[in-house]
């Protein structure tokens, strides 16, 4: 019996309890025939396994479930990216949405009161206002 389990691996053991039940049956089944005994069930209900194994499982299942988690943190930050694409593409078709934006970003620090905001603005809108008010 142990050499019939231990071709297997241990999620085997717990998937097709059936199937390998079944193998057992056979092989005992031939071993005992010349003795006139009939095997008529077997079923696996308790396998040892030793300290190493089940650290070696355990070590298993951290990197899979750590395998896991970098590719759900990579999806979602390919998500992420896709998103921003797309917003970057539909702000390059109205180039007032991004001043808009620009505004809007203002507006909202400009609610906390701690905070000195610093407003750049570009040099050729400063000339411009500049020139106007000289010949004004």
């Amino acid at each position: 019996m142990r050499a019939i389990l231990g071709k297997h691996e241990l999620d085997e053991l717990l998937s097709e309890r059936e199937r390998l039940n079944a193998d057992i049956q056979r092989v005992l089944a031939s071993q005992t025939d010349a003795w006139g005994i009939k095997v008529s069930n077997v079923e696996i209900k308790d396998v040892d396994i030793n300290e190493t194994m089940i650290r070696a499982i355990a070590r298993q299942a951290e990197a899979e479930r750590e395998r896991r988690a970098k590719i759900i943190h990579a999806e979602g930050e390919l998500q992420a990216l896709e998103k921003l694409l797309q917003a970057a593409r539909m702000l390059s078709q109205a180039p007032q949405a991004m001043q808009l934006r620009y505004l809007q970003t203002l507006t909202t620090i400009a609610g906390d009161k701690s905070s000195t905001i610093v407003f750049p603005v570009q040099v050729d809108i400063v000339s411009a206002v500049l020139e106007r008010l000289g010949k004004g």
